[in-house]
């Protein structure tokens, strides 16, 4: 079995990415982007997830995490995911505005089928890809890769100034996820 991205170390801090199945765009709209927000927050505040910085692009999301509790790091990451992709999916089969309905989700029920761990959908791909942080100088890149992410994608020309990060926690501000800063 292979060791690479396994949380190897329960106490460790890693940088995590995980993605929609075939990189469906689906975040671009708040209120799935919300679905998210509502559970980084409650798995931060219910189930030992520290979080310490955090990025939602169109497709995928990183992170760097660690725990502050004794439920290991993948139980809380496959809990979040499957929470996510049922509410994702069933805002998505209720929208009334949602003009790629139909078209997500069959990319997601064609997902499913292929896939003996699911019932009917897939939102997810099934990895997390967790690499474990054991420098400053690897924390400190990883955290400035999240930050520059939608820079370097174009949706903002400032970190600080796109909601859906928390740059602007390490600028001094507030964001929608509580976070631990790292530095």
């Amino acid at each position: 079995m292979s060791r690479k991205y396994k949380f190897l170390d329960p106490n460790g801090t890693y940088f995590i990415t995980f993605a929609t199945v075939n990189w469906v765009d689906v975040f671009t709209r708040n209120e799935y982007r919300n679905i998210l927000i509502d559970s980084f927050n409650f798995c931060s505040k219910n189930k030992g997830l520290d979080i310490h910085a955090w990025v939602i692009m169109s497709n995928h999301v990183h992170m760097i995490i660690s725990r502050k509790g004794n439920i290991p790091l993948e139980r809380i990451m496959r809990d979040m995911k499957k929470f996510t992709s049922v509410e994702i999916i069933h805002a998505i089969e209720e929208s009334t505005v949602e003009s790629r309905k139909k078209w997500m989700l069959k990319i997601f029920a064609d997902a499913g089928k292929v896939n003996p761990n699911n019932v009917k959908f897939q939102f997810w791909q099934q990895d997390n890809h967790p690499i474990e942080l054991d420098s400053n100088k690897e924390i400190e890149q990883k955290l400035n890769y999240i930050h520059d992410n939608p820079v370097k994608h174009g949706f903002t020309n400032a970190p600080e100034c796109y909601d859906w990060n928390s740059a602007i926690d390490y600028a001094g501000g507030r964001g929608l996820v509580d976070i631990e800063l790292l530095f």
